[in-house]
């Protein structure tokens, strides 16, 4: 073999191995890769697990109020701050999801914002508190009254045994300046039942609800004591445990309410006035006004009344300081008269508004007087079309933070 073949045959071999190693380190190079991406993603999933474990629920922005403009009458609610009642918002729950909100679902406390910002939105009914562990849900869900935890200061009682309604009579009859409910049920799985003395059964579960703010203002700290010392005798006659929330914290959500209330507050008037020096009799604007379909009531104005629901719709007031009576009537005359429309207390605001605007037209037009606004400037179409808005303004304002106007909250927001 000579010397040129035995090199051939070397350097064959040579190649043939580098290959082999070439190829080795390749395999090598793409099963790191491979073992690398197999580890990365397992890192990201477990990132992303933990991540969807901390996930926090997106929220329900800021709802601005807006307010009636010139054809608005004052209220004795006012507001004194830009501060905000700040309430958790939660997805609204349709009524199917209600029941399970009472098997243990729980939603977070209110909070009271110290700082000026627009004005939140209510938590819908449904929430539930998880300092009292008392389920509350839409009336509308149920088909009667609930606590309402975003409008109430709430304190549950659990009796060592059931007890009736009779029991709780000290605490069904106190007195203390703002609204106090009592409901009752007899288990977690049964629904709230509004108390009255004489509500048959037996209840093992108990919540005492006193109403945070109404047109007299917000509950103070003083209504506030009184009403957890009253709820601890009542816990204490029927051996029932019971813990009161931060007294502190309610007052400030009170003022706080209050405060949103205040902003919300808007009732129309629109005026039926005599030319001067002319005037109504006494007598011949009551047989007007109740032709009219209006009825003197004892608050000293005439009502007109929803015949099916028995609500108030509007009212037909003095325009003088005087409050109507059946003497008063009878020897005196006034120069006019203000049609009052209550925005937050009817379930329809607009369409009653043009109600009220025709029945005012109408007694202007027979009385010989004119519908002028409260700077006593003639109300043309133009002008009664805007205040039209105002109201529908003022409606969506309420809903914007969920009190639906005429509902039984907005009901107890907006009484005097």
């Amino acid at each position: 073999m000579s010397s040129l073949q035995l090199g051939l045959i070397v350097a064959g071999v040579l190649l043939v191995v580098a290959v082999l190693v070439y190829n080795f380190w390749q395999e090598r190079r793409l099963a790191r890769r491979m073992a690398d991406a197999r580890s990365a993603a397992a890192r990201s999933d477990l990132e992303a697990s933990r991540r969807s474990a901390e996930r926090v629920e997106p929220t329900l922005g800021s709802a601005r109020a807006v307010s009636a403009g010139s054809a608005s009458q004052p209220v004795s609610r006012t507001a004194t701050s830009e501060s905000t009642f700040e309430l958790p918002v939660d997805v609204i729950a349709p009524p199917a999801e209600a029941n399970r909100a009472d098997e243990g679902s729980a939603e977070q406390l209110a909070d009271v914002d110290s700082e000026p910002s627009a004005k939140r939105a209510f938590a819908t009914p449904g929430t539930i508190a998880r300092s009292t562990g008392v389920s509350q849900v839409n009336d509308a869900a149920r088909g009667a009254p609930q606590p309402d935890h975003e409008i109430e200061c709430l304190i549950p009682l659990s009796p060592a045994a059931p007890v009736t309604a009779g029991a709780l009579a000290a605490g069904l009859h106190a007195r203390i300046g703002k609204p106090v409910r009592w409901f009752g049920r007899t288990n977690a799985r049964s629904d709230w039942q509004l108390l009255s003395s004489n509500a048959p059964g037996h209840f093992g579960d108990i919540v005492a609800c006193m109403l945070l703010a109404d047109r007299n203002g917000a509950a103070s700290r003083a209504q506030l004591e009184q009403f957890a010392q009253i709820v601890a005798d009542v816990g204490t006659s029927i051996a029932a445990t019971s813990t009161a929330p931060d007294l502190a914290h309610e007052a400030a959500r009170a003022e706080s309410l209050d405060r949103l209330c205040a902003e919300l507050d808007v009732q129309i008037g629109l005026t039926v006035q005599m030319p001067e020096p002319a005037s109504i009799a006494g007598t011949r604007l009551r047989g007007v006004a109740e032709a009219a379909g209006f009825h003197l009531a004892p608050g000293g104005r005439f009502e007109y009344v929803n015949e099916d629901t028995g609500a108030v719709l509007y009212t037909l007031q003095n325009l003088r300081p005087d409050a109507f009576s059946p003497e008063m009537l009878r020897v005196t005359a006034t120069n006019g008269v203000v049609f009052l429309l209550d925005v937050a207390r009817l379930s329809d605001p607009a369409r009653t508004f043009d109600q009220m605007k025709l029945a005012a037209r109408r007694m202007a037009h027979t009385l010989g007087a004119q519908l002028v606004d409260d700077n006593r400037r003639p109300l043309d179409d133009a002008a009664l079309a805007t205040i039209r808005e105002q109201v529908a303004d003022a409606a969506e304002a309420l809903r914007a933070v969920h009190i639906e106007p005429g509902s039984s909250r907005a009901s107890a927001l907006f009484s005097a």
